[in-house]
């Protein structure tokens, strides 16, 4: 047991994976349990999904190297806005800081990832998923994981973290857009109070209707915080909301891994905004 421990305390990354791959596979199969659509359809959904596991580690591994460089920087030069926090050596203040710093910083990225045309053509892979279920946290086109990977380069130097901070925040990341994405919802009175706080499915599932505005609310990474003070909260029942994104509501293009990949340098109209 303890050449267990050992081993894991040395290979965070190869941990993250691993506990990554194991919540995703044991949700993914009790969405296929209690799932109407039919085990090969969401095997077939599942299997496009998880191609891009493929094309993101490769680029995230490479990049992080970056990441851990830049952090290790700033920590020798006490560079960055954690040093500008009262009490921030004290390890609850460090950490707590650093986490709400970098989740802004998230919501930040991710609004960014909307508004800018050209990111846009790019993030839209992830939306163009017409039927959001676990594995819809794996679709993310290739060139997305290294703009979003360069993002956190530009995190890590303005907010200064340790790479425990990372680790951490990693982690809690992780789980938490695993569990925004799956098909399980929390009941309405639960939801309202978790809410409050953090992003659920039942918040995250309205980001990914296929219309605006809603398209463009709930922009919140774990924290939901970030859209009731900003104006970007939004609300909408699960009977009303439609996956995907209306400029590419074709299944053939969007259902298959080559398809999706070829979307950013497609010529494509976004609508404006629509009111239901």
């Amino acid at each position: 047991m303890a050449e267990l421990r050992s081993f894991f305390s040395h290979h965070e990354d190869l941990t993250q994976v691993i506990l990554y791959a194991g919540i995703i596979t044991s949700l993914w199969f009790a969405e296929a349990m209690v799932s109407s659509e039919g085990a090969l359809s969401k095997w077939k959904h599942s299997t496009v999904n998880a191609l891009f596991i493929f094309t993101a580690l490769p680029i995230q591994l490479a990049l992080t190297t970056f990441v851990i460089l830049i952090s290790k920087w700033t920590i020798a030069h006490h560079w960055g806005l954690i040093n500008f926090i009262p009490y921030y050596k004290n390890p609850w203040v460090y950490y707590t800081s650093l986490f709400v710093l970098l989740d802004l910083c998230e919501y930040i990225y991710h609004v960014t990832m909307h508004k800018v045309e050209a990111l846009w053509k790019f993030h839209l892979v992830h939306h163009s998923d017409l039927n959001v279920d676990v594995s819809t946290t794996t679709r993310e086109h290739p060139f997305e994981t290294g703009i979003r990977t360069c993002f956190l380069m530009l995190w890590v130097f303005i907010c200064g973290p340790a790479i425990g901070v990372l680790i951490l925040r990693q982690t809690f990341q992780s789980f938490s857009n695993i569990i925004a994405h799956t098909k399980f919802r929390l009941p309405e009175k639960v939801n309202r109070i978790v809410g409050l706080v953090f992003i659920t499915p039942n918040l995250h599932h309205v980001h990914h209707h296929y219309q605006l505005p809603y398209t463009d609310c709930n922009y919140g990474d774990v924290l939901s915080i970030w859209d009731r003070l900003f104006g970007t909260f939004g609300k909408l029942s699960q009977e009303e909301t439609v996956f995907g994104i209306d400029t590419h509501m074709n299944e053939e293009l969007n259902g298959t891994f080559v398809g999706a990949v070829k979307m950013p340098f497609q010529k494509f109209e976004r609508p404006t905004q629509h009111l239901n």
